[in-house]
């Protein structure tokens, strides 16, 4: 009949439906945990919580984001796709709103500051643990709807909403300031959207069952600076791997010279708001505007480098690392110098850029050394280096941060140039077999 969509025709906009939902799924999580990460350093200040106490915080949940991502991408086809969609965002929205009642209790003096920063921690526990079940299932369910022509590009597409998600928080949180909760509304307003989307999720992603054997891979921690490396998809997208060892020779040198890059990252990453507030001088709420927009203009840079420097200039990965290496130690150098906010902003700027050349570089090098057969084994070790970073580098930055305001750049530039050294003489881009993905 003339007007009626076709059976075909109906998938597809069924597909294209649950795409979208699903990338609103990944840009709320990453947002939400961004934005509470751009306002936690003005509210621990404004209670008289010690830094580190804060990067603690994050810490924490970084922590057990890493050991259950793989947990919950190895029990898809036990649980169902959609069930662990929900499950995730559910994690996510509990644990926010768990946050925000725990800091405005703190804000408004119901209970003592330390206090409601150590529930602060109990409630990220939550998130830690429950919300990696979310990417590894989005990602397992839009690979049981695409062709493998077209997976690796959707897979990369559903992966950039992080990215996007890094930018969104941060410029969202200081607009996001509520009567009587204070700089605690973020927390409120992220976790009110979870439940929203967790609805829709549960009401309009397809009822798949367990058992069907769709693929996903455990993502990064989604943090200030974390934003996708492209390993998660190569490890989607790959099928049966052999194991490969962390220590084999092809592969070490990328897996060291990332392990020392990702933690030169976080930990630049993690002081910042903190080198912002004392700059800056001013209001707390000042200084939180402030923050968002130094936050916003580093993610934009890495995702400049990553969607738009990247295809254009076409270098391998060697020469990727090499230059975001002298980028990224620049930029760390000029950020422990600068002190107005353009001067923060832009050097920020500079080295997240560099990052921006890293993070591709050093997934798309290790996933060239190996064969084919072992690409998945090598991307969830990246995957696992890249989240590890984010476990101890913000402890190490702020801590470092409170001895002396430069020393975590002064301190990330020196490993940088090391690497650097390192990476000129160890690295070399060897092509054993073609990746199943691009970085």
């Amino acid at each position: 009949m003339d007007g009626m969509l076709s059976g075909a025709d109906l998938g597809e906009s069924a597909n294209r439906r649950d795409f979208g939902l699903l990338f609103v799924v990944m840009l709320t999580i990453a947002a939400g945990n961004t934005a509470m990460q751009s306002v936690l350093p003005a509210i621990g200040r404004s209670l008289n919580v010690p830094d580190s106490a804060v990067a603690l915080c994050f810490s924490v949940s970084a922590a057990l984001w890493v050991f259950a991502a793989p947990f919950w991408a190895k029990r898809l086809d036990r649980h169902g796709q959609r069930n662990m969609v929900v499950l995730g965002l559910a994690g996510f929205a509990v644990s926010t709103l768990l946050c925000g009642v725990f800091l405005s209790a703190g804000i408004m003096g119901s209970i003592a500051p330390i206090t409601a920063f150590a529930a602060f921690v109990i409630g990220r526990m939550i998130y830690g643990i429950c919300g990696p079940a979310t990417p590894s299932a989005a990602q397992a369910m839009v690979a049981a709807r695409t062709s493998r022509h077209e997976r690796t590009k959707a897979l990369t597409m559903l992966a950039s909403a992080f990215g996007l998600g890094t930018i969104l928080g941060p410029a969202l949180s200081p607009y996001l300031i509520l009567p009587v909760v204070g700089m605690a509304g973020p927390a409120f307003i992220f976790g009110i959207l979870g439940i929203a989307v967790a609805i829709a999720a549960a009401r309009l992603l397809p009822d798949d069952k367990p058992g069907d054997h769709a693929k996903g891979a455990a993502m990064t921690y989604p943090t200030i600076g974390g934003q996708s490396s492209g390993a998660s998809v190569t490890a989607a997208v790959s099928g049966p791997s052999i194991e490969v060892k962390l220590r084999d020779p092809r592969i070490w040198p990328w897996m060291l010279s990332g392990l020392v890059m990702t933690h030169a990252q976080a930990m630049a990453g993690q002081a910042i708001p903190f080198l912002v507030i004392d700059r800056m001088g001013g209001t707390l709420g000042e200084a939180l505007q402030a923050t968002g927009l130094v936050l916003m203009t580093g993610a934009g840079a890495a995702l400049l480098a990553q969607w738009g420097l990247i295809p254009i200039l076409n270098l391998k990965p060697r020469a990727l690392i090499l230059i975001g290496l002298i980028l990224s130690a620049l930029g760390c150098l000029f950020t422990g110098m600068a002190t107005s906010f353009y001067g923060i902003a832009m050097a920020y700027a500079l080295s997240s850029l560099g990052f921006g050349f890293i993070r591709p570089g050093f997934t798309a090098g290790s996933s060239l050394a190996v064969h084919s057969n072992e690409q998945g084994s090598v991307a969830g070790k990246t995957t696992a280096v890249n989240g590890a970073a984010f476990v101890l580098g913000p402890s190490l930055g702020v801590g470092m941060y409170e001895i002396w305001r430069p020393l975590p750049y002064n301190v990330a530039a020196a490993a940088l140039v090391i690497v650097f050294l390192y990476a000129w003489f160890n690295l070399h881009s060897s092509e054993h077999a073609e990746p199943s993905s691009p970085a």
